[in-house]
């Protein structure tokens, strides 16, 4: 199993304080390549502290230059948000300046505040993604620029620099909710989990996910990436108050960024799936999802870490993990001790996992 680091620039309430929180985040970026982490991923958001990163292409060309051999991944570029030629552009500069260690993980969005913040009308998501991944996804293999689409029209153009190796082989997307999953398997990605619902739902969406990449692109579907709120301990009960106090915080920003509970779902077309979820907080109340969402994710001792982690495997088959040490206003003292115990006493396991057998992975599911 590979495994990577996320890091997501969380900010505060107080602005006065981002240049304390981009400070600390890169010094444990700074540590990811020295640990052992095969990844490093970024992540792109706007306008609130919830992730303070608008260009994760901008942010991964820097670590390309303090950097070596780790990886790079974006988790992810929000196509619908991006003129497409730029979105080619850029990631070609990044993987030429790297020397392809670009990994590129695409998405659609979910934040109105973002759409509407960006002037981009959010009931387009759908289709802008599904037009503007064909334009740079076609640009990136071919080393040309054209397109007469609904919304994006561009003529004949070559891109230069040109691509030099095909990303065929490291192309992800970001996707929650079916809907999205059934347009990455038509986009040909991989799928980048990011836990916001009971694995075995993941489960159900990565069967009918692979199903349908294998009959549309007639190979087998690449295997997930899954990403992960840790909080590793060597003592349980420290390490569970760590996920209730820092992963609880964390999904409260997450509802309150994305309005998870907001009614503006019900009338926007291609959010079914959030629609329903919003329906759920309403009539619950939020604290149920919270907790939910602390069970999905990484906490405990390291070995109880590793056995989360696996569980998640035999149920995903996911062949990468990536790991969030930092977030929810955690002291820097904290979040690198946390990545640090995850580095020693975790990763060195996963990276001895062997790829998943999807027949095997299958049959399982058959069975429960």
């Amino acid at each position: 199993m590979r495994v990577g680091y996320t890091t997501i620039f969380q900010g505060g309430g107080d602005a006065a304080d981002d240049q304390r929180v981009y400070t600390d985040e890169l010094a444990l970026c700074d540590l990811a390549e020295p640990l052992g982490f095969e990844m490093l991923w970024g992540v792109e958001h706007h306008f609130t502290s919830y992730t303070m990163c608008p260009d994760p292409v901008q942010f991964l060309s820097y670590m390309a230059g303090r950097t070596k051999n780790i990886l790079l991944g974006s988790g992810a570029v929000i196509l619908p948000w991006h003129d497409p030629v730029r979105v080619a552009e850029q990631v070609t500069m990044l993987d030429l300046m790297s020397g392809g260690r670009f990994i590129f993980g695409m998405g659609r969005g979910l934040g109105r505040i973002e759409f509407e913040g960006l002037r981009i009308p959010m009931e387009e998501s759908r289709e802008r993604f599904v037009e503007s991944a064909e334009i740079v996804l076609r640009a990136l293999e071919t080393g040309v620029l054209e397109a007469d689409g609904k919304y994006y029209q561009i003529p004949r153009r070559d891109l230069r620099p040109a691509p030099v190796r095909s990303f065929r082989d490291r192309l992800y997307a970001a996707a929650v909710s079916p809907e999205s999953v059934r347009i990455m398997a038509d986009v040909g990605a991989g799928i980048l989990i990011n836990p916001q619902k009971d694995w075995e739902e993941v489960s159900e969406d990565m069967r009918t996910y692979r199903k349908q990449f294998q009959e549309l692109k007639g190979v087998a579907a690449p295997a997930p990436m899954v990403t992960g709120w840790v909080c590793c301990d060597k003592d349980p009960v420290k390490a569970k108050d760590m996920a209730q106090e820092y992963i609880g915080a964390y999904y409260e920003s997450v509802m309150s960024h994305y309005e998870l509970g907001g009614r503006h779902f019900a009338n926007t077309q291609g959010y079914e799936y959030y629609r329903k979820l919003a329906s759920y907080i309403q009539n619950k109340g939020s604290s149920k999802v919270v907790d939910n969402f602390i069970e999905l994710q990484i906490y405990g001792t390291p070995d109880q870490c590793h056995e989360r982690i696996m569980d998640i495997r035999s149920k995903v088959g996911n062949d990468g993990f990536n790991a969030v040490c930092s977030f929810s206003g955690m002291s820097h003292e904290m979040a690198e001790a946390n990545m640090r115990l995850f580095a020693s006493e975790v990763m060195p396991r996963l990276k001895e996992v062997p790829p998943v057998d999807f027949a095997e992975l299958e049959a399982a599911g058959a069975q429960a």
